[in-house]
Formats: structure tokens, C-alpha cells, sequence
């Protein structure tokens, strides 16, 4: 497994796509911690549903709207962790969508870690601006891999 950037395994294939590229750069300045480039990547009409569906992120499940939307949800979610790492084991292009295979490992502030597994779609426009991003993850079996963090 390749480790590209801080917190960024990345095992699958590097055949280059500009979902797949968006991808990359996406979960790269999750793991370090860039919101202001994390948001800048989506389209000014962007949506994010991480997870998919109603969840203690979105109760309604309608996911989070537009850069200013985006941007509450990182602080809502991403800016509680002490750090977030990607393993990503395969990746899969189609049109300009890539679905990427893998787990998000998420390190609390009281030392314990949670391990989501899914499938992460990246939908992006004709200049490569992300146009949605879906994370197909279940918040209980997530929640079950908590653990003290070494």
C-alpha cells in the first residue's frame, strides 16, 4: 500500500481520470486538515451526503448544499476529529463519476479510533469541480470498530 500524502493510502489504480484526480485531492486536504481547499474543490452548487440518508450529521438525509452548506459540515464533522487517514484499496471510473473502495479511519479527541467502510462516489463537472460526493457507510458498523487509538 502506497502512502501518497499524510494520512493517504492509496492501493488502487493511478490510471488517470478528472473524478478519480478530484477524489485524490478531496480525501489529500481532508487529511491534512485544509478547509478552505477542501471546500474550494466542489462546485458552487456541491453537495456532500456522508453518509448517505438521514444520520447524526443530517437528520433529514438531504445531504449538505452549496460551498457555504459544505462548509458547515467540515465543521460539524471533520473539524472534531484529531485527524482523519484514507485507505483506499480500488477505484473504479465510469463517465465523470469514480467510485472509490476503502476506509476512513476517524482519530477522536479521547483517544480512540472508528473505522468506516464503504464506497465513496465523486461526481464532477466539465471543468472537474466536484458536483456531489456520497459515502456509502453504515454509522452502526462504524461505530462498532471503536477502539483506543495506538
Amino acid at each position: 500500500m502506497d502512502e501518497d500524502s499524510k494520512g493517504v493510502h492509496w492501493a488502487a489504480t493511478r490510471e488517470p481520470h478528472p473524478a478519480r484526480e478530484a477524489a485524490l485531492a478531496s480525501i489529500s486536504a481532508v487529511a491534512r486538515g485544509a478547509k478552505d481547499e477542501w471546500v474550494a474543490l466542489f462546485a458552487s452548487d456541491g453537495v456532500v451526503e456522508d453518509p448517505v440518508g438521514p444520520s447524526v450529521f443530517d437528520p433529514e438525509g438531504l445531504g449538505h448544499h452549496g460551498r457555504e452548506g459544505i462548509a458547515a459540515f467540515w465543521d460539524l464533522a471533520i473539524a472534531q476529529a484529531d485527524r482523519i487517514e484514507f485507505h483506499i484499496d480500488d477505484s473504479f471510473a465510469a463517465g465523470r463519476e469514480v467510485a472509490n473502495v476503502g476506509r476512513v479511519t476517524t482519530f477522536l479527541p479521547d483517544g480512540n479510533a472508528m473505522d468506516a467502510e464503504g464506497v465513496f462516489v465523486y461526481r464532477v463537472d466539465d471543468v472537474g469541480l466536484i458536483l456531489s460526493m456520497r459515502a456509502f457507510w453504515e454509522f452502526d458498523r462504524a461505530m462498532a470498530t471503536i477502539r483506543q487509538a495506538n
